[in-house]
């Protein structure tokens, strides 16, 4: 019974935390949106995405230039 349990808890805590995108879902199938609207969500990760490796291959070619990129 507890094994049943956690699967319950985990299933309501991603249904909890997935409300967002469902209300979306439901928002832009009730209106004319369009593409663009409907796919803002992905173009938000996608713009985050760009910065953080943009970041992270910043972050990579200091390191190398200061010749501290494989030392513990």
């Amino acid at each position: 019974m507890l094994g049943l349990n956690i699967f319950r808890l985990i299933g309501d805590f991603f249904e909890f935390i997935l409300t967002p995108f469902k209300w979306l879902r439901l928002e832009v199938a009730k209106s004319d949106a369009g593409w663009w609207t409907s796919n803002l969500i992905n173009w938000v990760f996608l713009l985050v995405l760009i910065v953080l490796l943009a970041y992270w291959m910043k972050e990579s070619l200091r390191f190398k230039n200061e010749g501290i990129e494989d030392k513990a």
